[in-house]
Parts: C-alpha cells; structure tokens; sequence
C-alpha cells in the first residue's frame, strides 16, 4: 500500500526547473517507493547493484551514454566520480528533470552535490512518516503512546511488520552494519551501547564529555559518531536560542531521534502501556513533538529555523521559531489534563524577551482549543498551522 507523502507535491513543483533533483533520507523512509510511483517513466537504477555499481565505476562515460535522462540512480554516493560527469551532460543537455538521485548517506551525497552540481540541482529530505500523513492515510492511533512506540517508518504500516522485529532488523542491517562498515569499527557491541547511550539521553542537554566518558570513548571519537548518526538521519541536535546573547542562556544543544518508534526500541520500551509508566515518557513525548515540526518543515520544503531556550534557572521553552517579529513558543507535556499550571514558562518567557509571541501547549490529550492567551494544541496537531 502506497502512502501518499506530502513531499511530493514539492517535488513536482521543481522538476520542470531543475535538471537534477535529488532525494535523501534515512534507509526505509520510502525514498524508492515513492520515486517509482511518482515517475513511473523513469529507468529505477540502484548503484548497491554490485554489477551497476562496478560498470559506473569503471567506465562512467560509456554508464550514462545507456541511462543518458529520465534516470533514478539511487545511492549514488557510491560512486563519487559519477557527479563530475553528471555536471557536463546536464549543462549540455539543458533538459530539465534529467536525473533523479537518491541516497541515505546526507554527508556524502551533498558532499558530492556541493562540489560538482552547486546550482543545479533542487534538494529534497524524506523523512519518516509525519502525523498529517498518517492521519490522512486512517492510521494514526487514538493514543499518542501507541503511535509514539510505533514509530513512524512507512513499512510498520504499509506492511503490518510489528515494530519491535523492525527496528530490531533495523538496528542490525542499517545502523550496526552500515554505519560501522563505513567508520571501519571492529567493536559493533561499543557503537550499539553508545546509540543506547544516545537514547537515554533524548530531549536532554547534549554534554559531549559525559557521553564519552560513558560510552568508554574519547571525546573525538564520540563527536564523529554523532556526526555520522546525524548524516544518517538517525538523531538530530536542536540548537539553543540566544539572540539577546545573555550570558544566563543555556547554549548547548539538545539531542532527540528523528524516529520515536527507534528511541522507544532502545529504551527497551515496546508496549504503549510500557511508556505510560516509564520515567522518560515527558522525553520521548517531547522527541516525538519536536520531531514532528523538523519533518513538517522538510516535506513542507521549508526553511525555517527551529530552537529551544533555556536560562540559568531552569526556565524553559521547548520549541521555539520566529516569523518576522514574532515568537512562537511551545510547551510540551505528555500529561492528558490541562492545567493552568502548565502555561508558566511561556508567561516567563513572554515577560523576559518582552515581544509579541503565540503561546502554544502541547499536550497529550486528543482536544483542541483556543483560549484567550493560549492555543492549546492535540499532540495529533502538532504541527498544523504552525506559522512557519
């Protein structure tokens, strides 16, 4: 079963003004589903084909001379050499949507992209599911703790697979495999504990030292994990806000995981009822929430800045924009009850920036409201009309 993904509708927007459009994402996010149902005139040609991987290797001339337009070539970040080529035929040619490439490696891909085919080309992200599409597609859950186990690849619902032997599955072939054959790290057991380590740590101050020191890892060997874990759109870092540059902001990022259903796997939670109980469900609401905007803003192709500010104090919001002269600050709690008690730190953030700002709770309640001072917002809403 094919769900339909919003992105697309961006991509067909650019595709008659660019000759090359390229498509990234994490591995299972539907990259390829949904590039051959979108462009079904297209020749698919995957390059971890080893025959097609070692034919574009070895003689790219004569490997674009037969796939010359009309072209998918996933994972291409295979084949380094392939994009100085790619540059000349599309400047010759000057037809548009010439080619069409995907891969799941974002570092190396616009690597490769910022080097050879600057200008030319029309970027996209594809990232798991987001609510507005499962929604759309009858299957998002009543309760935001079965969704939030869930998680949010396509395949756990196109394909009915029971998310604890998918992500299972996912974590042997696409983490423990991909990303420690591409670091060269022997020691597979070290990397799974420093991604567990990583999910203990979701909707937190991210303190570099202390995950090193856990983790048992140097310090520079801790930053090139999480660089690489970010490339492969497996977690991301919010940055903090500090546009007054107060010296009383907190300005260290904090680390949430693209994907919940991911995060809960390796919190060892696996049942809705399980979540409901554990003492990290106000982190793993708030992963799920944050992440919900930062896949809005990529299938949406939108380019906003997302932040949280926080004080010495402990004063807190836990996501923030600003359009124009306008904050939109969002308080985040898993509770089903709404109680005056949770506007507190967006009335303390109004009164310290002392600007115009949308005050916005995010609860984990299934009612939608507009109050006098607050929008008060379902979690199955998160992102809708957000103002960015």
């Amino acid at each position: 079963m094919f769900i339909q993904r919003r992105i697309l509708h961006e991509i067909n927007e650019l595709k008659d003004k660019y000759p090359i459009l390229a498509l990234t994402g994490p591995r299972q996010s539907g990259k390829t589903t949904l590039l051959k149902k979108a462009f079904p005139n297209y020749r698919y040609i995957s390059l971890e084909n080893p025959d097609l991987l070692e034919f574009a290797e070895a003689d790219p001339v004569a490997f674009l001379d037969i796939y010359d337009q009309q072209v998918i070539l996933d994972e291409v970040q295979r084949v380094p050499s392939l994009f100085s080529y790619l540059q000349g035929r599309v400047d010759e040619s000057g037809i548009m949507g010439q080619y069409i490439l995907s891969g799941s490696q974002n570092f190396n891909l616009l690597k490769n992209i910022t080097q050879s085919l600057a200008g030319r080309v029309a970027l996209f992200k594809l990232l798991p599911l987001d609510l507005e599409e499962l929604s759309k597609s009858d299957m998002l859950r009543e309760n935001y703790a079965d969704t939030t186990v869930n998680g949010f690849y396509p395949a756990i619902y196109s394909r009915n697979i029971p998310p604890s032997i998918f992500y299972s599955n996912y974590i042997r072939t696409y983490i423990e495999k991909d990303v420690t054959d591409w670091l060269k790290i022997k020691d597979t057991l070290q990397f799974r504990k420093f991604i567990g380590l990583c999910a203990a740590r979701a909707g937190q101050l991210l303190n570099i030292s202390a995950l090193a020191n856990e983790a048992d890892i140097s310090f520079n060997t801790a930053k090139e994990w999480l660089t690489i874990l970010e490339s492969s759109y497996i977690l991301f870092l919010l940055p903090p806000f500090y546009e007054n540059r107060s010296k009383r902001l907190v300005k260290t990022p904090k680390l949430y995981f693209y994907d919940t259903g991911l995060l809960c796997f390796l919190l060892g939670i696996k049942k809705a009822e399980q979540l409901e109980l554990d003492k990290a469900k106000g982190n793993v609401f708030e992963n799920m929430i944050v992440a919900e905007h930062v896949k809005s803003l990529h299938h949406l192709y939108k380019f906003e800045d997302l932040y949280f500010w926080q004080d010495s104090n402990g004063v807190e919001v836990d996501l923030l924009w600003k359009n124009n002269n306008n904050y939109f600050a969002t308080e985040i709690k898993a509770t089903k009850t709404v109680s005056n008690e949770l506007f507190k730190q967006l009335d303390k953030f109004e009164s310290y920036q002392q600007l115009p700002t949308q005050k916005i709770l995010i609860y984990g309640g299934n009612q939608t409201q507009k109050r006098t001072n607050y929008f008060v917002k379902s979690w199955k809403q998160a992102s809708d009309g957000a103002g960015y």
